[in-house]
């Protein structure tokens, strides 16, 4: 009895002992939930490195096309002048290398010009086209930058109506073929492809790809190399040549577009006709676009028009005091536009496109042509003040206030623009009967650092 009773008690207190075991374990799971887990972090190996900038290959035009003075071969292209080119490379060294031009009697002057890198720095160098004509088929005044090709471009400013003649450049600087679509938006849609071989710029009559548009827009899309598309234009008014141009491609659709110095010149005191005509277009969606005009005194008009996608729109904007103007374009779908202006002066006549000008930082260079005062045209497209330096043949600093505006007038020669913030800036030309523009487009790409992982 006594053994047993010990028994009792030894196994009593293995089974409370057991009981604190379990108990402790227990908490010690739900501790150990409770508790952060340890982590174990591996860092990527990473480093930036900056890539050596590549040359920089610039596109020069050439001939200007005379179109139809042959009356028994009506497509007949032959050159009508060659214009004067404005090489400004400062001490880089630069190669030129010839554009064949086998749609062109007598065409000569397209060209790519090169500058190479150096001490891993991007080439600087800019060149610019400029010629007057006074024939009875073509009068007028043409300029235009020499610009890079692109793998993609807008051509806003033809016209395929009785009396124009224009005609579209592609030019292929590269080693290999591109084959070109171009898409033509207007009351119609239509496409046509063309094989660009290397070294080589193909002209195409615009009736040829957009029929008989009075407004076309026309998208330029290559593959296999990149291009440079323009668009030349002509007019004549009962047999009389009213004016002539050289128009660049513009870039991808957008939503808030700014041309800058867009001339508004009335024909009589009190005429109501400013000569401004904007054309915009809507590829994909229908949007409703605000189109703002603004002088350098700060007062505005305000014009709204309903797009249709696909279909391009004209505002003739009316009311507009003489001078330079900005138009400003805001709409809620990406859009495409181009403002086509007027001079005229002892009942002669010359018109321009001038195209939306891209925000800019940093360097740009550009050229500026002789034969017609110049003017820089510039925008501050940040909320606070930003200060442009500009090099070359005119040394100066300009102050831009918050959203402010200036007209600098320019020397022709090489120009260096720099600025921290950003710009909106454009070159025009106007004399007698003779008017030019462009905006100013960042240089070919310099290299951003990227970030390398193994």
């Amino acid at each position: 009895m006594k053994q047993r009773t010990i028994r009792l008690a030894a196994t009593g207190a293995r089974i409370a002992t057991g009981a604190a075991v379990a108990t402790a374990c227990v908490l010690g799971v739900a501790a150990a939930v409770a508790a952060p887990l340890p982590t174990v972090q591996n860092t990527a190996a990473s480093t930036t490195v900056t890539p050596m900038p590549g040359d920089s290959t610039i596109v020069c035009n050439g001939s200007f096309r005379a179109l139809g003075r042959d009356s028994s071969r009506a497509d007949l292209l032959v050159s009508a002048g060659l214009p004067r080119l404005r090489l400004d490379a400062g001490e880089q060294e630069t190669s030129t290398t010839p554009l064949q031009m086998p749609d062109v009697l007598g065409g000569e002057g397209a060209m790519s010009i090169t500058a190479a890198t150096t001490d891993r720095t991007a080439p600087l160098v800019s060149a610019s086209e400029s010629l007057r004509l006074d024939d009875e088929d073509l009068r007028g005044f043409v300029a235009a930058p020499c610009r890079e090709a692109t793998m993609g471009s807008w051509l806003v400013g033809g016209d395929g109506s009785t009396g124009s003649s224009d005609v579209i450049l592609l030019s292929n600087p590269s080693d290999v073929p591109a084959t070109v679509d171009l898409n033509v938006y207007g009351t119609q849609r239509a496409t046509t492809t063309r094989v660009v071989p290397p070294k080589t710029q193909v002209t195409l009559a615009l009736a040829s790809v957009a029929g008989a548009e009075p407004r076309p827009v026309i998208e330029v899309v290559p593959t296999g190399a990149p291009v440079r598309a323009s668009l030349q234009s002509a007019h004549v008014r009962t047999l009389e040549a009213v004016g002539i141009d050289l128009q660049d491609g513009t870039g991808g659709a957008q939503k808030r577009l700014r041309l800058l110095g867009v001339q508004s010149q009335p024909v009589a005191e009190g005429d109501d006709s400013s000569g401004i005509l904007v054309r915009i277009l809507a590829p994909s969606d229908d949007t409703t676009a605000t189109v703002r005009v603004r002088g350098a005194d700060g007062d505005s008009d305000e014009y709204t028009i309903d797009l249709i996608a696909g279909i391009p729109a004209e505002i003739s904007l009316t009311g507009i005091s003489a001078g330079a103007h900005d138009v400003e374009i805001d709409a809620s779908e990406p859009v495409v536009a181009g403002a086509r202006q007027t001079a005229g002066a002892d009942g002669r006549e010359d018109f321009s496109w001038m195209l939306p000008a891209p925000q800019l930082t940093g360097t740009v260079p550009f050229s500026v042509p002789s034969g017609v005062p110049a003017t820089l045209y510039l925008r501050n497209a940040e909320e606070n003040p930003v200060t442009v330096t500009l090099e070359g043949a005119d040394a100066r600093t300009i102050e831009l206030p918050a959203d402010g505006v200036a007209e600098v007038p320019l020397r022709a020669g090489g120009h260096r623009l720099r600025s921290e913030g950003a710009v909106h800036v454009a070159v025009g030309l106007l004399g007698d009967a003779a008017i030019a523009g462009w905006p100013l487009w960042a240089p070919p790409a310099t290299q951003q650092p990227i970030t390398v992982r193994p």
